[in-house]
């Protein structure tokens, strides 16, 4: 490969100025370095495993869109990852001797009680703000899906966030109207270097784009890849464990991208759930509900469906609608690429067919075919920012006579792995799509799963929710007219 230029230090602008850093450790957090080293402790800890919204901060990129800014969780965000970026934090909020509208409204509209949450609240509906400064309810609960308060109630939240652009327009914001400045000062910060500080188990490496990545990750099979860091933050905050030498790829030239070729979109590592969203939910419908419920919004802004997939947990949201809609897989070596279908790729609990060095590189997920059924259904104690204890995926093709001509049924939260449904599919192929069919595939779930018991679900509960959703998608695709879930903002 071409030969690439090393740089020593990670470079970003905090607020209004320019940051240069080294040395920087690779589990060194946003967090703790604007609490300990900058003195901003405006940005609280609250959980520190990025469920709370108490750190959240608004980070700003460069994307094909212009300069985006979105919040994410400085508890589990990596100083590492912050190259080429424009933190803001709630100190930077600023209105010629006054309050910042959004403070205002939640002074006003008595959005605050103890105020430990609040700067949190006030970042997340900041970045709400510059994007839709006339916001429905339903736009303001999922942006604050990511924010907790545990001393007042969020109706007072709901109306501050409705009040705000009667304080101020979003084109005379100071953030709105440095813009094209700050856009500048972040191109020039690329110079399409690899980032590398420190050395042995100290070691952090930031790839200039896909192919450096791949060049990098071959020589160090053994370092601890970072994407979007919602899992490997809590590593960290969590279990205290050592990730380094780490490599950071998050916004890497050469896996952000979302293309669609012949009726099959392919999806970069490196894109976020936020990112892929539009899409997703666009050409295949029900994956659009299941990202809103992955994480609050800070996480979506920051994970990553390629990691979502690579971490191979028998939890993950995406890989049962992923295998179920017959997704593939391109993983990459140095310069050899293969496909896999994703299925296969999950071999064992914690193993995945992936060789030293490889990493995912892809996933190319073909679209619904017209006529064909697809739904995904997820089951978690509290509906919003929550684990998964049970996910369904249904793929669906009747052939002309009702019977079943194509089904792909996959379950995340009832195995080692996420896995197929393959004695159940076996029940239902050839046969009409009736009831007393659907009833009779329901008893061989006992041949797919054991799943086990823990703090999410008791193993009875797993198998009867699982048996129970395959019912589910049934009544939906045979006509049914009922709601099986209201929203507040449809109840309303």
């Amino acid at each position: 490969m071409a030969k690439v230029n090393i740089r020593n230090e990670i470079r970003f602008i905090l607020n209004g100025r320019d940051v240069a850093l080294s040395p920087v450790a690779p589990d060194a957090t946003l967090l703790d370095w604007l609490r300990l080293d900058r003195s901003l402790r405006g940005t609280k800890e609250g959980c520190a495993e990025g469920d709370c919204g108490a750190c959240t901060v608004l980070v700003g990129k460069l994307s094909a869109g212009g300069l985006v800014y979105e919040g994410v969780n400085a508890c589990i965000r990596f100083l590492g990852s912050l190259d080429g970026t424009h933190v803001v934090t709630v100190e930077h909020l600023r209105e010629a001797g006054q309050l910042h509208p959004v403070q205002q409204a939640m002074v006003d509209f008595h959005g605050s009680q103890c105020g430990f949450c609040t700067p949190g609240f006030i970042m997340s509906l900041y970045g709400l703000w510059m994007k839709s400064p006339d916001p429905s309810n339903a736009a303001i609960e999922k942006a604050l899906q990511g924010n907790l308060c545990r001393c007042t109630g969020y109706e007072a939240i709901m109306r501050a966030a409705h009040a705000i652009s009667s304080y101020g327009k979003v084109a005379k914001d100071p953030l709105a109207a440095e813009r094209r400045d700050i856009a500048t000062r972040l191109q020039a910060l690329r110079d399409g270097a690899r980032i590398e500080i420190g050395s042995g188990r100290t070691r952090l490496v930031v790839p200039a784009d896909a192919d450096d990545f791949a060049f990098v990750f071959e020589k160090e099979p053994t370092a601890t890849v970072v994407a979007g860091s919602t899992d490997v933050g809590l590593w960290v905050t969590k279990q205290m464990r050592d990730i380094s030498p780490a490599i950071f790829i998050g916004n890497l030239p050469g896996l952000c991208t979302i293309t669609e070729e012949n009726g099959v979109i392919s999806i970069g590592a490196g894109v976020t759930y936020t990112e892929a969203f539009s899409t997703l939910s666009k050409r295949i419908p029900a994956l659009g509900p299941l990202f809103d419920r992955i994480g609050g919004e800070q996480v979506r802004n920051m994970g990553t469906i390629g990691g979502n997939v690579a971490n191979g947990s028998p939890i993950g949201d995406t890989p049962p609608p992923l295998i179920a809609l017959g997704a593939r897989l391109t993983l990459r070596k140095g310069d050899k690429r293969r496909t896999i279908p994703l299925e296969t790729f999950f071999i064992a609990y914690g193993k995945q067919d992936r060789q030293p060095g490889e990493f995912v590189e892809a996933v190319h997920v073909p679209v619904l075919a017209k006529g064909t059924k697809f739904a995904v259904y997820k089951v978690t104690k509290r509906r919003d920012e929550d684990i998964t204890a049970a996910l369904g995926a249904f793929f669906l093709t009747l052939a002309k006579d009702g019977t079943v001509e194509d089904v792909r049924i996959a379950y995340g939260g009832m195995a080692a792995t996420p896995k197929r449904a393959s004695a159940v599919e076996q029940a239902l192929l050839g046969k009409p799509w009736i009831e007393q069919t659907v009833e009779a595939a329901m008893a061989e779930y006992a041949r797919d799963f054991t799943p086990l018991t823990d703090m999410r679900a008791s193993a009875e509960y797993r198998a009867l929710a699982a048996r129970n959703l395959l019912l589910r998608f049934f009544v939906e695709t045979t006509g049914t007219k009922a709601p099986f879930q209201v929203s507040r903002s449809e109840a309303a």
